[in-house]
C-alpha cells in the first residue's frame, strides 16, 4: 500500500467510558464550572450562577486529560442565557481525579429561537496537531444536541474522511477531532454529521456555518 497523501490523525480520543456524570462527582464538576463562569469578564450583572441548571455531556479523554463539556441555562437581565464550556482533569490509572481545570463562556443565541437549526453545537480548541512541512490543525472538542428525530450517532468529518464518531447518549454527544486543517491546499474544516440507525445522514453542519434563520428551509 503506498504512503497516505494526507497522514492526519484519526480517532485521537478515547471513546466515552463513564458517559454523562452524575451524583457527587457531577457536583464537583459543577463547582469547577461555576468558578470558571465567575471569571467571564463580560457576563451581564445579575446572572445567578447558583440557579443555573447544568447539563453534562459524555466525557472524552485526549492527551492525558478527561474533558467533560457542559451547558447550563440561566436568566440574565434581558432574558435567557446559556453558559457553556468544559471541565477537564487527569485520571491516573487506579487513582483519583486531580488537576482540575475549567473554561466557560455564555451566549444569548439559543436553539429555541432558531427553528432552522438541526444541530445545537458548541466547540473549543483544546490543542494543536503539527504534521510535516508546516501542516497543522486544531484539536477541537465539540459537544452538542441533535435537533432532529432519530439521530443515534454523530461523526466528525474532514472532507470525505471520518475522523471521530460517538453514539448519542441522552440526546447529547461529544467529539474530539482535527479542525481547520492547514497545508493540504485550501484549509479544510470539520463537518459534524448526525446519523440514523440505518446509517442515513440526518443533518450536517460546519463549526463555521452561519446558522439558518427562522425563514430558512431545513437542510
Amino acid at each position: 500500500m503506498p504512503p497516505n497523501p494526507r497522514p492526519i490523525p484519526r480517532f485521537i480520543a478515547d471513546s466515552t467510558q463513564e458517559g454523562i456524570p452524575h451524583g457527587r462527582f457531577a457536583e464537583r464538576l459543577l463547582s469547577e464550572f461555576r468558578t470558571a463562569c465567575e471569571k467571564i469578564e463580560d457576563l451581564p450583572e445579575g446572572v445567578d450562577l447558583l440557579t443555573a441548571e447544568a447539563e453534562w455531556f459524555p466525557e472524552r479523554t485526549w492527551s492525558g486529560r478527561v474533558w467533560v463539556p457542559c451547558a447550563a441555562r440561566t436568566e440574565g437581565p434581558d432574558g435567557a442565557l446559556e453558559l457553556f464550556g468544559h471541565v477537564s482533569y487527569t485520571l491516573p490509572e487506579g487513582g483519583e481525579p486531580a488537576g482540575f481545570g475549567a473554561k466557560a463562556d455564555f451566549t444569548d443565541i439559543l436553539a429555541e429561537d432558531n427553528p432552522g437549526w438541526r444541530i445545537d453545537l458548541n466547540d473549543d480548541v483544546i490543542g494543536r496537531w503539527r504534521g510535516e512541512n508546516g501542516r497543522a490543525g486544531d484539536v477541537t472538542l465539540v459537544w452538542g444536541r441533535p435537533l432532529v428525530r432519530g439521530a443515534v450517532a454523530a461523526t466528525a468529518e474532514l472532507e470525505t474522511e471520518t475522523v471521530d464518531q460517538e453514539l448519542i447518549s441522552n440526546e447529547r454527544f461529544t467529539l474530539v477531532a482535527l479542525d481547520a486543517l492547514q497545508g493540504y491546499g485550501d484549509d479544510i474544516f470539520m463537518q459534524v454529521k448526525l446519523w440514523s440507525h440505518r446509517a442515513q445522514e440526518l443533518a450536517s453542519e460546519s463549526l463555521y456555518d452561519e446558522p439558518p434563520g427562522p425563514d430558512s428551509s431545513a437542510g
